[in-house]
C-alpha cells in the first residue's frame, strides 16, 4: 500500500473540508494510506514536506495555491519523493501549465494514475535561505502586479486577475535601467519589467511566452518588456509569443535571453522582485536553474 501525505492549506480558495474528504476517499480507494496536515503559516508546507521524506512516504501531495506548492517543493529538491498538484489557488499557475483540472477532486484522480518525471526549478539564495521557483519570476511591473492584485478579484477572476491588473498599471509603468548577465553575456536595456521563466505560460493558455521555453531542458529564459500605453503592453508580448529576435524603439521594447544562470542587476535602484506569485525581495539577484531539483507528477499522457 503507497503512504502519501496529503499537504492542505485551509485559506486557499479551493480548500473546505468536503474537499479534503473527497480527495482522501480517492487516495484510499486506489489503495493509498494518506496523512493529512493543514498548514497554519508561512513554512509549515515545507516543514511537513521535509517530515513526509523523513517518515518514508512515496508521495506528498499539496492542495492549495502556488505559493503552497512551491514551499512543498523546496522540501522535495534533491529527493526521490513525487510531488503531487491538487489546484487549490487563484492564479494555478503550474498546475495550468501541466494542463491540470483545477477542480482538486478531479486532480486527485488524475494524480493516483499519474507519472513521476524530473522538473526543473529556478532558485535565488536569499539571506533566509534558498528560494525556488516552477513557472517564473519577475521585477519591476510584474511584482507589483502581483502585490496590487486583489485577493476578492483573484477569488472571482482567477488568472485573468492579474491580466486585468497589468493592463491598468500597464501605461504607468516606470522603464529602468536593467543589467541581465546570462551565462556571462551582459546586455543593458531599459524596460519595465523582465521576466525569468522556467514554464511557457505565465496565464495558461491565454498568455504564452514564445515556444521553447519548458522545464526539461537545464534553462531558464528571461523576457524584458517596455511599454507605456495597453497597446504598446500587447505588441511587445507578440513579439515575443511569435519569437522574434526582438523589437526596438523608444516607446515599446522586447527582448528574450536564455541561461542557466542570470543575473538581474537595476543601478540606478531596488526594484521589486516575485517569484511564483509571492513577493521575494527586491534587485539585485541571481536566477540558477536547477536540472531536475523535483519528481512532479504529470497525469497520464
Amino acid at each position: 500500500m503507497a503512504k502519501a501525505l496529503l499537504i492542505a492549506n485551509p485559506a486557499a480558495a479551493r480548500t473546505d473540508g468536503g474537499v479534503i474528504r473527497e480527495i482522501e476517499r480517492v487516495f484510499n480507494t486506489a489503495g493509498w494510506q494518506v496523512e493529512t496536515l493543514a498548514t497554519g503559516g508561512p513554512g509549515d508546507a515545507r516543514q511537513f514536506a521535509e517530515y513526509g521524506v523523513q517518515d518514508g512516504v512515496d508521495v506528498v501531495a499539496v492542495l492549495g495555491g502556488d505559493g503552497t506548492i512551491m514551499q512543498a517543493a523546496a522540501g522535495l529538491v534533491g529527493t526521490e519523493v513525487p510531488l503531487g498538484i491538487l489546484p487549490g489557488g487563484t492564479g494555478n499557475q503550474l498546475a495550468g501549465n501541466l494542463r491540470l483540472s483545477f477542480n482538486p477532486v478531479r486532480a486527485a484522480r488524475a494524480l493516483v494514475s499519474g507519472t513521476p518525471r524530473a522538473f526543473d526549478l529556478g532558485r535565488i539564495e536569499r539571506p533566509d535561505g534558498d528560494h525556488y521557483f516552477a513557472v517564473a519570476g519577475g521585477a519591476g511591473l510584474d511584482a507589483r502586479v502581483m502585490a496590487s492584485t486583489q485577493s476578492a478579484n483573484k477569488r472571482r477572476w482567477g488568472q485573468l486577475a492579474y491580466l486585468a491588473t497589468a493592463l491598468r498599471m500597464l501605461s504607468e509603468a516606470p522603464s529602468v535601467l536593467f543589467r541581465i548577465e546570462a551565462d556571462g553575456v551582459v546586455n543593458e536595456f531599459e524596460a519595465c519589467m523582465v521576466m525569468i521563466a522556467n514554464c511557457g505560460e505565465i496565464v495558461p493558455p491565454l498568455v504564452r511566452l514564445g515556444e521553447g521555453i519548458t522545464p526539461y531542458d537545464g534553462m531558464l529564459d528571461l523576457i524584458a518588456i517596455k511599454a507605456h500605453s495597453v497597446g504598446g503592453g500587447v505588441r511587445a508580448l507578440w513579439q515575443v509569443a511569435r519569437q522574434t529576435k526582438g523589437v526596438y524603439g523608444e516607446s515599446v521594447f522586447a527582448a528574450r535571453f536564455r541561461g542557466a544562470q542570470i543575473k538581474v542587476e537595476t543601478p540606478n535602484g531596488e526594484q521589486p522582485v516575485e517569484l511564483d506569485g509571492e513577493m521575494a525581495g527586491s534587485t539585485p539577484f541571481v536566477a540558477t536553474v536547477v536540472p531536475g531539483a523535483i519528481r512532479l507528477i504529470h497525469p497520464k499522457g
